[in-house]
């Protein structure tokens, strides 16, 4: 590695040419298929390259395999809401079936969503979609939860901000 403990694209190169096997054959004992640990093996490089960030690889395949977690988690969620999607299009009349352009912008929002909620705190989030889904008062989603409405309202200001940021900042 470089003494700035960077990693270099000649690092990445080397810590590829070492260890991409390893990870697939790992993750295809994970996942029961070749081609899927091919791409999440793919994956973990790119996304490795892509953060660029300081990093001591002092033990590179915890690591590496500790990305590919993430990625096979992320791919887990992304099938169920994909499953979950495709359940609901299933009782809708055919001319309200969405398109297949329209079904991969509703995932993708769906996909957003699910990170932004994840990234809440599980009572905020309970308040966000006790409001939301259930359309429940503040009063209620306070007696639902056990706390007062006050703080009921700053949980669901809170979610209410990172919708903001989903929607504004990081699109």
């Amino acid at each position: 590695m470089r003494s700035d403990d960077t990693l270099g694209i000649a690092d990445l190169g080397l810590l590829y040419r070492t260890h991409h096997s390893w990870l697939q054959g790992w993750l295809s004992r994970r996942v029961g298929c070749r081609e899927n640990a091919a791409d999440l093996a793919q994956d973990t490089f790119v996304r490795l390259l892509k953060s660029r960030q300081s990093t001591h690889l002092r033990e590179p395949r915890a690591y590496l395999s500790s990305i590919a977690r993430g990625l096979m988690i992320d791919q887990y969620r992304r099938r169920e809401l994909e499953r979950a999607y495709l359940e609901s299009v299933q009782l809708l009349p055919e001319q309200h079936v969405p398109s297949a352009e329209s079904r991969l912008l509703i995932l993708d929002a769906l996909e957003r969503i699910d990170r932004m909620l994840d990234k809440l705190k599980p009572r905020v989030r309970q308040a966000f979609l006790f409001a939301q889904l259930d359309g429940l008062t503040c009063a209620q989603i306070a007696e639902n939860l056990g706390v007062s409405r006050a703080t009921v309202e700053r949980d669901l200001a809170q979610a209410l901000q990172h919708c903001y940021r989903l929607r504004y900042v990081e699109a």
